[in-house]
C-alpha cells in the first residue's frame, strides 16, 4: 500500500525522468502532491519515441515541470539548482545496460562519471537534505557469496558500467565526508513492470515470443536474478526521501540493495512470460556473455528495517502487468 512519507510540499529534482524508474517516481511524487522537476538529455540509447511517450503522461500533471538537459552541462545544471532551491535530489540518470559499456566505455565515462561530478557538485553549490541516487547490483561483480550484503566486498566489477556505478558510491562517500551532503545510493536489482526498457529480459522476450522469434538464453539457463517490481522501487524510494543517513565515520552516506530479496531461474522467469502469452519461446542456448553474472540475490533486509516496508509483488503479478502494458501500448 503506498504510503505518503513526506508530509509537507517539497521541491524535489528528479534526473533521468525520461527512462523507466524516473519516470515512475516522479509519477508517484507528483500524486503525492510535491513539486517535481524532471531533467533528461533524452538520448537514443533506445527508443525516443517511447521515451517521450513517457513524458507525455508527466507533462500534463499540474505540479510537474520538465527541463531537456545533459548532466554534462555543468554551468545549465548550476543554474538549475540556484533557481529552484531543491529540497530533495533523486539522481536517477545514467548510461545503463552491461552489455553497451564493452562497445561505448566513453558514453559511460560522460554520462555516469561526468554527469554524476557535476550533480554532486551542484549539491555542494546548493545543500538539500537528502541526494539518493542509482547504483546498481553489478558492483557486486565477481561475489560469488549469496545473498549480496552491503558489508560484501565489491572491488572486482565485471564490466565498464560496474565500475562507473561502483566509483559513484566513492565519489558520494568524499563529497559527503568533506561537504556535508547526505547521500544515499541504492543498488538496484532487475527492475521490470510497465514502461520497462527495451534492452531489458522481459521487454525482449515478450515482444521476441509474440513474433514467434527465437529468444537467446544464456549459459543453458544455468542462471537466476532478482526481479523486483517497479511500484515495489518507487515505494522504498518514496519512504527513504525523509530518511537521510546518520554520520558514520565523518560522512552522511549510506548504501542499500533495493530488491525483491529473493531469487528466480532465468527458465522459470521465462516459463511465467510463455504462461502469460500462452504461447511457448522458441529456445535459442547460448554461452555466457562478457560481463555477465550468474546469480544475483539482495540481501535487503537494512533497507527494510529502516523504511518499514519490504517488496509485495511477485512475478505471477508483475510479469502479467508489465504484459498487459505491452500489448496495450504497442496495440498487439
Amino acid at each position: 500500500m503506498e504510503v505518503n512519507v513526506l508530509p509537507h510540499r517539497r521541491k524535489i529534482l528528479v534526473t533521468g525522468v525520461a527512462g523507466f524508474i524516473g519516470f515512475h517516481t516522479a509519477r508517484r511524487l507528483c500524486r503525492d502532491g510535491h513539486q517535481v522537476i524532471g531533467i533528461d538529455n533524452v538520448n537514443g540509447y533506445y527508443s525516443v519515441e517511447l521515451k517521450q511517450a513517457r513524458l507525455s503522461q508527466l507533462t500534463g500533471i499540474r505540479n510537474f515541470q520538465f527541463q531537456r538537459m545533459d548532466l554534462a552541462d555543468k554551468p545549465a545544471l548550476l543554474e538549475l539548482f540556484a533557481e529552484h532551491r531543491f529540497d530533495q535530489v533523486i539522481h536517477l540518470a545514467a548510461q545503463a545496460g552491461v552489455r553497451y559499456s564493452i562497445d561505448s566505455p566513453d558514453t559511460y565515462a560522460q554520462s555516469n562519471l561526468v554527469g554524476f561530478l557535476n550533480v554532486l557538485e551542484a549539491c555542494r553549490a546548493h545543500v538539500p537534505a537528502h541526494l539518493i541516487y542509482a547504483s546498481s547490483s553489478s558492483v557486486y561483480g565477481l561475489n560469488d557469496q549469496l545473498p549480496y550484503a552491503t558489508s560484501d566486498s565489491v572491488e572486482r566489477p565485471m564490466s565498464f558500467y560496474a565500475a562507473t556505478k561502483r566509483a559513484n558510491e566513492l565519489m558520494a562517500h568524499s563529497y559527503s565526508h568533506l561537504y556535508g551532503i547526505p547521500t544515499t545510493g541504492l543498488r538496484f536489482f532487475t527492475v521490470y513492470g510497465p514502461w520497462g526498457r527495451p534492452d531489458m529480459a522481459l521487454f525482449k522476450f515478450t515482444e521476441a515470443i509474440l513474433n514467434r522469434r527465437s529468444i537467446d538464453i544464456y549459459n543453458d539457463g544455468a542462471m537466476s536474478r532478482d526481479f523486483t517490481y517497479i511500484d515495489d522501487i518507487v515505494e522504498s524510494i518514496a519512504r527513504l526521501i525523509p530518511l537521510p543517513p546518520e554520520a558514520q565515520t565523518g560522512a552522511r552516506n549510506k548504501v542499500y540493495n533495493i530488491g525483491f530479496g529473493s531469487p528466480v531461474k532465468l527458465l522459470d522467469f521465462v516459463e511465467c512470460i510463455e504462461d502469460t502469452l500462452n504461447i511457448r519461446a522458441i529456445k535459442n542456448f547460448m554461452p555466457m556473455q562478457p560481463g555477465d553474472v550468474l546469480n544475483t540475490w539482495a540481501d535487503t533486509r537494512e533497507l527494510e528495517q529502516r523504511i518499514g516496508f519490504r517488496p509485495q509483488i511477485t512475478l505471477a503479478t508483475g510479469v502479467p502487468s508489465f504484459i498487459d502494458w505491452y500489448c496495450s501500448y504497442y496495440r498487439v
